[in-house]
C-alpha cells in the first residue's frame, strides 16, 4: 500500500472525510497534510474496542451478542424484566424508554432504549412563537445587557396572541468579556449567564439593598440601562459589581435564604464547585460569587418557564444549546479528555458564507465519547434541557459530522471529522422524552443527502428560511413547505426581513471588500425581493411574507422580534470581528406598537388561533 493510501486508510478508520461533496456538488479532496494534522490531534489509537453504552430505539433489534439462552432487562429501577428474540434470533428492545441493562448470567450491557420520536406536545399543531436575542431586551435597570425580566413584557404579547413559544439566544455561562462576546463561543455550556439574569427578579431586595447602599452605582446601571448598544466589558463589570454587593445584602438581610442557597450549592456538588473555580476570574468574582450568580441565574429562568406554562404556552421557553464551547473555558479545561484538542471547529464554503468559517471553539471528541458511554454529552444535554419546554441544537449537523481544521488555520484546510450519528440522535431523543423537551435541529448549510429526512423521522425538526426556501423556479408556495420544521422569516446569521429585501447585507460584505460586483449583487437581490412580493400577493411584502409564512404547514413558526418590529439591522455578521456592531444591537427603546400587534395578530390567524 502506497504512503498516500494508508495515509486515507488511516483518516478513515478515525472517522475522517478525505473526500466529499461542497455546496454545490462538487467533489472535494482533502490535502495529505490536512491530514496529517488532524489524524496527529484525534489519537486514534486511544479508542477503546467496545463502547461501554449502546443504544437502541423502543421494540426495535438491538446490536447485542447472537447467544442462546435466557437473558434478561434490568430498568433504572433494577426491576428484572423478561428478554425476548425475534425470529431470527436478534434480541428486541424494551418498549419503554429508559437507561437500560440487558444480562444474561454476570454479562451486562447498558443500552439507552429511545422512543421513535422526540417529545411534541400532542395538544399543538401548527404553533407559533417569538425569538428573542435576550442580550438586547430592555426592562427596567438592566444595566445595559438584557435580561430574564425583559422576557416579561413579550410573554405577555405571545400570550395575548395564543403563541407558545418564547425561543431564547444562548445563556451559556461566557468568558469574561475583555473585548467582545459571542453568544456560541461560551466558557461552559452546562451552566448558565448570570449577566443574563435579572438580579431584581431573582433576589430584589438584596438588589434594591446594593443600589441604595451605594448611589454612584445606582447611577451607573440607569446610565447603562439607556444605551443604544452594549459595552459588554464595561457592562459586565458593572453587573458583577451590583451582583456580589447583592450577595453580601442577601447573606445580611435573608440569613433563611442564604442557608437555603447554601443547601442547593451542596447539593449541586463538584460540578458546580469545579465550574465555579475555573470560572473565578479578577474582573467577576471568587468561586463565591460565580456559586450565587448560578443560583440566581436558574431561579430565575425557572420563574420565566413557570409564567409562561401557567400563562397556557404549551412549549414555554427554548434554549439554545451552542455547538461547541471556548477552548480557554471551563468545559473544555474542566474535561480536557473529552475534547479535540489542538483542532477547531468551523465550516467549508456554503450559501450564508462563501469563504467558509473558522470559529475558533472546539467540541467533543467522537472517540472520547464512545470510550465515556456518551456521559458528557448526556449530561449537556440534561443541563441544557433541564426547566425548558425546547432546546435547539445549533449545526444539528455536527451530530453526522464536523468540519473540524488544526487551530488558527484557515477554514478552507479542514477536513469532515464523522459522528456516531445514531447513537447520539438516540440519546437526543431519549432526553427530549425524559424532559418533555422539544427538539430542533438547524439544519442549514452543507446538508449531507438524507440526513433531513433521518432527522425527521425521529421528530427532530428542522429549520426553513424563508430567502432560502425555494427552487429553480422561485419560492416555494407555502404548502411546499416542510412539516417537520420550523418555519421562520430570518435567523440571527442573517438580516431581518426588511434588511434582507433592501439588501443591507450586501452593502456591508461590499463594505469589507468581501464582494467583488455589489451591483450585480443588488440587481439580483432586488429581483428576488420582486418574485417574493409576488408570490406573497401584498402590497406590503413583509406583512404579506409573514403571512405566507403562518400559512404553512410547518409545525412550529417562530418570528424573530427584529422581524416583528419591522427592523433592518442585522444582529451578528458571520466570519467578522470587530468590525460589525455582532450581539451588541439593543431593541429600540420605542416602536410602533400598533404596527407590532398587526404582525402578531397576522401570525397568530395564520396559525390558527387569533388569541385566548
Amino acid at each position: 500500500m502506497s504512503t498516500e493510501a494508508a495515509l486515507q486508510s488511516a483518516a478513515r478508520a478515525a472517522g475522517l472525510m478525505p473526500e466529499w461533496e461542497d455546496v454545490s456538488g462538487r467533489h472535494c479532496t482533502v490535502s495529505p497534510a490536512v491530514l496529517r494534522v488532524v489524524l496527529a490531534q484525534l489519537q486514534p489509537h486511544a479508542d477503546a474496542q467496545h463502547a461501554p453504552l449502546r443504544t437502541a430505539i423502543c421494540g426495535q433489534p438491538v446490536a447485542l451478542p447472537a447467544v442462546s439462552g435466557t437473558a434478561g432487562w434490568v430498568d433504572e429501577a433494577g426491576r428484572a424484566h423478561d428478554a425476548r428474540q425475534d425470529r431470527r434470533g436478534a434480541w428486541t428492545a424494551p418498549e419503554k424508554p429508559g437507561y437500560w441493562h440487558w444480562q444474561q448470567g454476570r454479562r451486562s450491557i447498558a443500552i439507552a432504549v429511545a422512543p421513535q420520536k422526540a417529545w411534541w406536545p400532542a395538544q399543538l399543531d401548527r404553533a407559533w412563537g417569538l425569538a428573542a436575542q435576550v442580550y438586547s431586551l430592555r426592562s427596567h435597570a438592566d444595566a445595559g445587557i438584557g435580561d430574564s425580566a425583559g422576557c416579561g413584557p413579550w410573554l405577555q404579547r405571545l400570550i395575548a396572541h395564543g403563541g407558545h413559544a418564547l425561543a431564547l439566544s444562548p445563556l451559556h455561562a461566557g468568558l469574561p468579556p475583555t473585548a467582545g462576546y459571542s453568544p456560541y463561543s461560551p466558557s461552559d455550556r452546562r451552566w448558565l449567564d448570570p449577566l443574563q439574569a435579572s438580579l431584581l427578579q431573582g433576589a430584589p431586595d438584596a438588589a434594591h439593598a446594593a443600589l441604595a447602599s451605594n448611589p454612584a452605582l445606582a447611577e451607573a446601571v440607569q446610565v447603562a440601562t439607556a444605551a443604544r448598544r452594549i459595552d459588554w466589558p464595561a457592562a459586565a463589570d458593572l453587573k458583577w459589581r451590583w451582583l456580589r454587593s447583592a450577595r453580601v445584602q442577601l447573606q445580611r438581610l435573608q440569613p433563611g435564604l442564604w442557608d437555603a442557597i447554601g443547601q442547593w450549592r451542596s447539593d449541586a456538588g463538584p460540578a458546580l464547585q469545579s465550574y465555579c473555580a475555573l470560572a473565578a476570574d479578577p474582573r467577576s468574582g471568587d468561586a463565591d460569587d460565580h456559586a450565587f450568580a448560578q443560583w440566581l441565574a436558574q431561579r430565575c429562568w425557572s420563574q420565566v418557564q413557570q409564567r409562561a406554562r401557567s400563562g397556557g404556552a404549551g412549549i414555554g421557553l427554548i434554549a439554545d444549546l451552542a455547538v461547541g464551547c471556548a477552548p480557554e473555558g471551563a468545559e473544555a479545561r474542566s474535561q480536557p479528555q473529552c475534547m479535540l484538542s489542538g483542532l477547531e471547529l468551523g465550516a467549508p464554503p456554503d450559501a450564508f458564507n462563501t469563504q467558509g468559517q473558522a470559529w475558533g471553539i472546539t467540541g467533543f471528541s467522537p472517540l472520547a465519547l464512545r470510550r465515556q458511554g456518551y456521559a458528557p454529552f448526556i449530561h449537556l444535554l440534561r443541563s441544557v434541557m433541564a426547566g425548558r419546554g425546547g432546546v435547539r441544537i445549533d449545526h444539528i449537523l455536527g451530530l453526522h459530522r464536523l468540519w473540524v481544521l488544526p487551530s488558527g488555520g484557515s477554514a478552507s484546510d479542514g477536513v469532515y471529522l464523522q459522528f456516531p450519528l445514531d447513537d447520539l440522535l438516540n440519546l437526543l431523543v431519549l432526553e427530549s422524552w425524559r424532559h418533555q423537551c422539544v427538539v430542533i435541529g438547524e439544519d442549514l448549510g452543507v446538508v449531507p443527502a438524507g440526513i433531513r429526512q433521518q432527522l425527521a423521522s425521529r421528530g427532530v425538526l428542522g429549520v426553513d428560511v424563508l430567502p432560502f426556501t425555494r427552487n429553480a423556479s422561485g419560492f416555494l408556495a407555502p404548502a411546499a413547505w416542510r412539516r417537520e420544521a420550523v418555519a421562520m422569516p430570518s435567523t440571527h446569521d442573517l438580516p431581518p426581513l426588511a434588511g434582507w429585501l433592501r439588501g443591507r447585507d450586501l452593502r456591508w460584505r461590499a463594505r469589507l471588500g468581501e464582494m467583488d460586483d455589489l451591483p450585480a449583487a443588488t440587481a439580483q437581490r432586488r429581483a428576488d425581493a420582486q418574485a417574493l412580493a409576488q408570490a406573497a400577493h401584498g402590497e406590503e411584502v413583509e406583512d404579506a411574507a409573514l403571512e405566507r409564512l403562518a400559512a404553512t404547514p410547518s409545525r412550529l413558526a417562530l418570528l424573530p422580534l427584529e422581524d416583528a418590529l419591522g427592523l433592518r439591522t442585522q444582529v451578528n455578521l458571520p466570519g467578522t470581528v470587530g468590525v460589525h456592531p455582532n450581539w451588541r444591537r439593543r431593541l429600540p427603546l420605542h416602536w410602533d406598537e400598533p404596527a407590532l400587534q398587526s404582525r402578531l395578530g397576522r401570525i397568530s390567524a395564520g396559525r390558527g388561533g387569533a388569541g385566548r
